[in-house]
């Protein structure tokens, strides 16, 4: 069964940080690229950071340098690291493929930025 769990997520201060999880079944993670994605309140889910199976990486203009995202294959998880968080970076977060046809969604995990 293709499933995506993400963990992590929360309130914190502006400037602060926060540590995302996300285990995906076998069928999903493999060697895809993987994502992190995320909606805010009244916007579109976007594409905040994908990663390869190799290790490459690339991030939406609005998080890099403040952001990281990495995967342990062996544990079929990817992470994302979010320093100097901004209240901007509200939003519900959720993982998936990089690539079409995208998995069913997970639940996703709450990110709260407070002011």
């Amino acid at each position: 069964q293709e499933q995506l769990v993400e963990s992590g997520g929360g309130l914190v201060q502006a400037g602060g940080s926060l540590r995302l999880s996300c285990v995906a079944s076998a069928s999903i993670f493999s060697l895809n690229p993987m994502g992190w994605y995320r909606q805010a309140p009244g916007k579109q889910r976007e594409l905040v950071a994908a990663i390869t199976s190799s290790g490459s990486t690339k991030y939406g203009d609005s998080v890099k340098n403040r952001f990281t995202i990495s995967r342990d294959n062996a544990k079929n998880t990817v992470y994302l690291q979010m320093n100097s968080l901004k209240p901007e970076d509200t939003a519900v977060y959720y993982c998936n493929l990089d690539q079409w046809p995208l998995s069913s969604w997970g639940q996703g995990t709450q990110v709260t930025v407070s002011s």
